[in-house]
This record gives C-alpha cells, structure tokens and sequence, in this order.
C-alpha cells in the first residue's frame, strides 16, 4: 500500500473550514433555536421538543406537505421523460449540436426571481400571449382565481426552466456510449427501441439518477417563482413547503416553530432521496440481470 501523504490534509483543511462555516455552524444554530423560546434577545426558556410536536401536528404544515409531494412527483413524471426525448433529438456532433445546446440552455441563465416575472406577465389575460391566447380559445384561464389554473402553470413554468438541465446531462450520458455499441446493435437488426431499452436507457442510468436526485430536491425546496407568480395563492393552492417556513419565520417571527420545522424539512428531503437513490438503484441492476438473461 502506498504511504499516506499528510500534506495533503492541509490543501484539504480550507475547504473544510469553509464547510464548518458555511453548513455547520448554522445547522448547529438551528439546533439551538429549535429547543428554546426565545422570548427577546436577553430571555430565552428551554423547551425541548416542544415545538418539533407543535409543527408536526400543523395541519397547515400537512397541507404544503402534501402539496410539495405531489409538486415534486410531477415535475419528475414530466421532466425526466421530456428531457430524455429532447435529448435523444438534438443532433450528435456538428454546429447544428452546439447551436442547440446553447440554445437549450438559454433558460437556465435566466434568475429564479426573472422567471416568475417572466411568467407572470406571460399568463395575464390582457397582456401576456398565454392568457389571452387562451381566452381567445374559450378557455376560462385565471392562475390568479383558480387554485388548478394556478398549480398546473406553476408546473409548466418549471418544466420550462428545468427542463432543459434534464436533456443537457441526458445528452452528456449518450454521448459516453461507445459507438461500437450501436454497431453491433445495427448488425443484430435491433429496433431504435430496442437500441434505447438495452442500450441508451441502461448507459444512461448515472445521469438519469443524477437528474432525478437534482430536479427532487430543488423541486422541493422550490419558492422563488411560485412566490414571485402567485404569492402562494390563490388560497394556499401554491404555498409549498419552503414559503410555509419563510411565512413563519419571517412573517411570524416564530423563530423556534420555524427552526424545528426547517429540521424536519431537511430530513424530508435527506429521507426521501434516500429512498429514491436505493430504488432507482434496485431498478438499474434488475435491468442489468434482465440484459444478461436476455
């Protein structure tokens, strides 16, 4: 075995002091506030977990939950197979290749709080080419009175922002395929869906997880655009999870509630990838076996 080399924990130590700052220490100040009342800067009273039971038995906080989840769940049911497609038709190699890949990733330069703006001129009936195309149709479109007119172009508005992220790293998995592959699948006579079943899909199982893992957790961290379109409305249609924490930290100034609450958010969101990155794990060797008993 080749001897350690310990001058390289000193290149190593800036970052971790920057990680100590930057994560730790605030996740430790978190800790803190979650277990105490603050009733004014000089008097604080210890509560223990007072406020973790007071939040989780919030049916506010059940709402935006379920809302977040179902958010989440459909950005992914949209986004994964719309980007794969994109991907799949963009040219390989060539201008035409970089040209579209500029073009594609035109919307991911475009700030969070632009995009909401963006949109929320697009959707109005009386300016914005959406609402009033929609209106020209007959269709009674308001996302700022309807609870669905407003979730769905939530929706639609973060498929086209991050759709496009979704085909970059799809596009950067096909092509890592060696072409040898697709040479013995066109000796073979294989089907462009064989050749995506047992070919593209199975090489592109990195990427797809790292998209899947990416879109998941910032879909639910999202609060920017749907705040900027709809400031949550109309109702509590789309106030999700992280709007429901800055309504209590920020707008109640209920630091303890809120700091409980913004540590069962992150172990939500750490549960949960935990659980999608083992599936989607279970799902990729099943089909490797299946690959190799076919």
């Amino acid at each position: 075995m080749k001897p350690v080399n310990q001058k390289a924990w000193f290149l190593v130590l800036p970052v971790i002091i920057c990680v100590a700052f930057s994560a730790i220490l605030p996740l430790m100040t978190v800790v803190n506030y979650s277990v105490q009342d603050i009733i004014s800067p000089e008097r604080r009273v210890f509560v223990g977990t007072e406020w973790f039971v007071a939040v989780m038995r919030d049916e506010e906080l059940h709402g935006a939950l379920l809302r977040q989840l179902g958010f989440s769940l459909a950005v992914l049911l949209v986004e994964i197979p719309l980007g794969i497609a994109l991907a799949l038709s963009m040219p390989a190699q060539g201008w035409k290749a970089s040209l579209v890949l500029v073009l594609v990733a035109l919307s991911l330069l475009i700030p969070w709080n632009v995009v909401g703006t963006i949109w929320q001129i697009y959707g109005r009936a009386d300016i914005g080419l959406l609402g009033a195309g929609l209106r020209a149709l007959g269709v009674d479109y308001s996302y700022t009175g309807n609870a669905t007119d407003a979730w769905i172009t939530v929706l639609v508005m973060d498929v086209w922002h991050w759709t496009p992220l979704v085909a970059l790293l799809c596009f950067a998995g096909l092509r890592s395929i060696p072409d040898a592959y697709y040479q013995a699948a066109r000796i073979d006579g294989a089907s462009k869906l064989a050749v995506f079943r047992f070919i593209q899909l199975p090489k592109m199982r990195g990427v797809l997880m790292i998209a899947v893992l990416l879109r998941f957790m910032d879909s639910f961290m999202i609060y920017t655009e749907p705040f900027v379109l709809t400031g949550g409305g109309p109702g509590n249609a789309t106030t999700f999870l992280s709007q429901y924490l800055t309504q209590k930290a920020v707008g109640q100034f209920d630091l303890g509630p809120a700091a409980a609450f913004s540590l069962i958010y992150f172990l939500i969101i750490l549960l949960l990838c935990f659980i999608l990155y083992n599936w989607m794990q279970s799902l990729g060797q099943s089909q490797q076996s299946e690959a190799a008993h076919g």
